[in-house]
């Protein structure tokens, strides 16, 4: 007789069904763990054979084998323990297996019988519900699985309450979402003194989710002002916090099992890898574009960073999702997020100033600039120069306006974004709109089509920097609430691209 019971094995964000197949056979005691199993799942018999012995459970003498089906994909982590240990109790008739097989199961076993969490519950729990089955997991896991609604959860504190709650002597009560974490940004767009153009350019890019580049000296303000960004970003819906947070599951980063209606913000050091910032390594994990999925991902220093790392975002910036490729995997993760870049404009940071400026300028300015690539510059749908702030501004007191005015009217134009998205399931902002559709919701009037045409001609816009031209200005219309892109949109959109001799 062969028992079974049912867990997972991610691939990326997927959670794909493994059965757990265990077989009691004569001959010379042995415990074997068949399927492609890594290390960590290898090393569970060890761990099942202590928690087993904790609950004063001995192994029958026999040739045990444990296989992993289907057999030729790759078993990773230490969540195998729990439904490992599950086949046993069913071969052994501790457990019935009628049960068994109705559960998907994932979590750590420690030598003591204890339950110890692990990463992946949310996508775990997706998978489960899908096929009909309740998701057995750890107790400390269970806030975060059962934010999935049609999906029954489990979560037990050892093994031993498993075995009590499945043989009907002490039931445990299904699992209670988490906590939704909406804390409210400590940052205000009032605490920036002047920089009114690079408000207004955060404004636009929160508002149609476009790409941002800030160049200034330093200490103008380029950090302060991208902090702010989350502050004039509208919460999560629910479909794109379940989604982000089944990225952060993965990663290891849902505190208590809350789930947060707060848009990411991740900002990595220049020295970052480009495993840490695409994703990848010996598990394809997550990397920063896909953390920031559904938000915001700011790399200051921009230039500083390795020529490598900067060219892998050229893909992932354009189709908002990254392929990793390894010898043992290949796996997608999403990754809409809004890039926003700060570099000062030469290594010494104060090309604009000739007081300040050092021996190699202006050509140093280039040079500095040339370690991103035009077609990675071609990007960035907005790009602004940070002049320097001076004194007197800041002097005056604060802004009238803060970042709750400013939130009011990113909100407003999203809101229209998604009416007219509605009935078109590959776009929600115009960041997401293109071809015909692009032409059809981003259509200028005569005057700023002909201002189109002359701009194009003779700044030598790409096709792909007309369209993004165009999806600036059909945001700029909808913060306006005008229903067709006139030319002082299109103006404005074409001041914030080229802006300067540097990046144009």
């Amino acid at each position: 007789m062969v028992a079974r019971a049912y867990t997972v094995a991610f691939q990326g964000i997927d959670a794909r069904i493994v059965e757990v197949q265990c077989a009691l056979s004569a001959g010379m005691p042995a415990f074997s763990i068949v399927g492609l199993p890594d290390k960590a799942v290898s090393e569970a018999r060890e761990r099942v054979r202590a928690a087993l012995g904790a609950m004063a459970i001995a192994l029958p003498s026999k040739r045990i084998t444990i296989n992993l089906s289907p057999a030729d994909l790759p078993k990773e982590g230490s969540h195998f323990d729990l439904p490992i240990a599950l086949a046993l109790l069913g071969a052994i008739d501790i457990l019935p297996n009628d049960v068994i097989q109705s559960t998907v199961a994932l979590g750590e076993l420690s030598l003591d019988g204890s339950l110890i969490p692990v990463i992946g519950a949310l996508p775990a729990a997706m998978a489960a519900a899908e096929n009909g089955r309740s998701l057995l997991c750890p107790a400390a896991s269970g806030a975060e699985a059962a934010w999935v609604g049609n999906a029954q959860v489990i979560a037990a504190p050892s093994l031993g309450a498993v075995v009590r709650h499945y043989t009907g002597q002490t039931p445990l009560p299904p699992a209670t979402p988490g906590e939704v974490s909406q804390s409210p940004s400590q940052h205000d767009l009032r605490d920036v003194k002047g920089q009114e153009r690079a408000k207004r350019a955060l404004e636009i890019a929160a508002a149609g989710r476009h790409h941002l580049m800030f160049v200034g000296t330093p200490g103008s303000g380029k950090s302060m002002l991208a902090a702010r960004l989350p502050s004039i970003l509208p919460p999560l819906t629910p479909q794109e916090a379940l989604s982000t947070s089944m990225i952060h599951s993965l990663a290891g980063l849902l505190d208590d099992g809350g789930i947060s209606r707060l848009r990411p913000f991740r900002e990595p050091h220049h020295t970052a890898s480009m495993a840490a910032i695409i994703g990848g390594g010996r598990l394809a994990k997550p990397g920063e574009v896909s953390l920031a999925h559904n938000g915001v991902l700011f790399m200051d220093e921009f230039p500083e960073f390795p020529r490598t790392v900067l060219e892998t975002l050229r893909q992932p910036v354009e189709t908002g999702e990254v392929m990793i490729a390894r010898a043992n995997a290949h796996v997608k993760y999403p990754c809409k997020f809004m890039l926003v870049a700060a570099a000062n404009p030469c290594k010494c940071g104060y090309l604009s100033d000739p007081s300040r400026a050092c021996s190699k300028a202006p050509a140093c300015g280039e040079d500095y600039m040339n370690r991103v690539s035009g077609p990675l510059r071609d990007r960035f749908d907005l790009r602004i120069d940070v002049p320097p702030v001076g004194y007197t501004d800041l002097d005056l007191p604060p802004s009238a306006e803060g970042s709750a005015e400013v939130a009011q009217r990113v909100q407003a134009a999203r809101r229209r974004q998604h009416d007219r998205f509605a009935d078109h399931p590959t776009a929600a902002l115009n960041a997401d709109a293109e071809g015909d559709l692009l032409e059809q919701i981003a259509a200028p009037d005569t005057e700023a089509r002909q201002l189109l045409s002359r701009a194009a001609e003779r700044f030598h816009l790409s096709a792909r920097g007309y369209h993004r031209v165009l999806r600036v200005a059909r945001t700029i219309a909808d913060l306006d609430g005008a229903g067709d892109v006139r030319k002082p949109h299109l103006a404005e959109a074409l001041s914030f691209r080229l802006p300067s001799v540097a990046l144009a």
